[in-house]
């Protein structure tokens, strides 16, 4: 079984004694009962994976570990990139944290205009911290050295940018006249990435997708059944991502 992992502030990391405390600590010790002379492997969310043992714990909060090896992983290419309509009730939560369990590089929260869910305000905030802190739980759960980034809430405008930037613009949609999985896959290097659109429960608009197609997306099919907006994007990061050799 693979370590678990914890964050640690990039600075801390360097030494060769790390001290884990605060809320990371108080999970690892009270909540995880990681106890002396076990393995975990600490980050910095960025891509830097330290290896310790644990020398001693310290009250309910606190760990001693001793590094033992530290890995840099290189960022993954192509960078995936969603763009995730906002789904209802706490279904866009579920969303972000399976497509980071599934690899997802950036989620981008995308008021399309047939969102039931509209993000206004202090209710906008919250409901943007709970979709990072989502990432930042299913990311260590999955074991991620590099955490992924949710963006600001884009609108029409802000995607069609997003997609007119890419090496590959997908628009997942039931009219799609290829097929997700038979798309050719843009060519190292990937510098614009695969950006990928989940629209909204009530479809994507007219207007929305004429301006994608604008943009250079392409309307693909992801299989002959219709998902949840909330699942579809990570069913298509699965295909994706056994594609084009990240997985």
């Amino acid at each position: 079984m693979t370590p678990p992992v914890f964050l640690v502030e990039t600075g801390a990391l360097a030494a060769d004694l790390i001290r884990l405390d605060g809320p990371e600590g108080r999970h690892a010790a009270a909540v995880r009962r990681i106890r002396e002379g076990e393995t975990v492997d600490l980050s910095d969310g960025l891509g830097l994976r330290v290896r310790c043992e644990v020398v001693e714990v310290v009250g309910k909060d606190t760990l001693l570990c001793r590094v033992s090896e530290r890995l840099d992983e290189p960022e993954p290419r192509p960078r995936l990139t969603v763009i995730q309509a906002l789904p209802k009730r706490d279904r866009g939560e579920l969303a972000v944290e399976t497509m980071t369990e599934a690899g997802v590089d950036v989620v981008v929260p995308w008021a399309a205009e047939r969102c039931v869910t509209q993000w206004k305000g202090d209710r906008g905030a919250k409901a943007l911290a709970k979709w990072r802190s989502c990432a930042r739980e299913a990311a260590k759960q999955a074991r991620r050295a590099r955490m992924p980034e949710v963006t600001e809430p884009v609108d029409r405008k802000g995607a069609a940018e997003l997609l007119a930037a890419a090496d590959l613009a997908v628009v997942l949609h039931e009219d799609g006249a290829e097929r997700l999985s038979t798309l050719t896959l843009p060519e190292a290097p990937h510098d614009g990435g695969i950006v990928l659109v989940v629209g909204p429960e009530g479809g994507v608009s007219d207007a929305e997708l004429a301006a994608f197609d604008e943009a250079g997306a392409v309307r693909a099919l992801l299989g002959p059944s219709v998902l949840r907006t909330s699942t579809a994007g990570v069913a298509a990061l699965s295909v994706l991502q056994a594609r084009s050799g990240r997985w």
